[in-house]
């Protein structure tokens, strides 16, 4: 499988449902060729040392938007209920959300680090703390700052925490420490709000592995990298 970097060109097709009012955007070449913004993007950039982030849910918004692994393409749309009403979250995400590009939480793989906990069978999720204001389907260039190992249900669910590299203050914010000296209080907010979002529907909380800390950039970059390799040795083969 090739795989496509920044540099190539991001387009974003934006496709509505007139019947349920429904918004499905694809991504995709400057000529209109698509592609996945999951195999098909870059994970990391060498010339800048950045990772690449594809926003599913922009901040503010309470819409349940994500990439669909089995769809042609992997277009990003709003999930749906079990009774095909569509999913939101009860109250709206205050930071964009998204995914890396050629990455995989294998749900096979025990994890001997963290409770022998195997992976949700999606790409490695990133919380974006900066202050834009992103679309579904944007490509960002990300500073990676630490992750969240968080448990859902019994499967492990990375959160990274980064920030967008053309964020006003992607210059002064390049640890977890200094996120907590320039947005004080922003770590708690975001296990805090990880952790009970569920429970408005009458869910039990989620917990937190690694007795809750937010681990750093180097621990982050690390499970990053791993999720990578399992992503190649899943998808590279077919």
């Amino acid at each position: 499988m090739e795989t496509m970097g920044v540099s190539q060109g991001y387009t974003i097709f934006p496709s509505i449902n007139l019947s349920n009012d429904s918004e499905t955007i694809y991504t995709g070449s400057p000529s209109g060729e698509l592609f996945s913004p999951w195999h098909d993007i870059s994970f990391y950039n060498k010339d800048d040392d950045s990772y690449n982030m594809v926003v599913e849910i922009p901040r503010g918004s309470v819409k349940k938007m994500e990439m669909f692994k089995s769809e042609e393409h992997n277009p990003i749309k709003q999930d749906t209920n079990g009774d095909g009403t569509f999913r939101e979250y009860p109250y709206p995400i205050c930071w964009n959300y998204g995914f890396i590009p050629q990455t995989w939480e294998d749900p096979e793989f025990a994890n001997p680090v963290v409770e022998g906990l195997c992976g949700d069978n999606d790409p490695i999720d990133v919380v974006e703390i900066g202050s834009s204001l992103a679309k579904v389907g944007t490509l960002y260039k990300i500073k990676i700052l630490g992750v969240y190992a968080m448990v859902d249900s019994g499967e492990l669910d990375w959160k990274v925490i980064a920030i967008n590299l053309g964020d006003p203050l992607a210059a002064k914010i390049n640890s977890i420490e200094d996120v907590e000296e320039v947005m004080p209080g922003e770590l708690v907010k975001i296990m805090e709000w990880f952790r009970d979002y569920k429970t408005v529907n009458g869910n039990p909380v989620n917990r937190f592995a690694l007795n809750g800390v937010c681990m750093g950039a180097t621990y982050a970059r690390d499970v990053i990298r791993e999720t990578h390799e399992l992503w190649k040795k899943e998808f590279l083969k077919k």
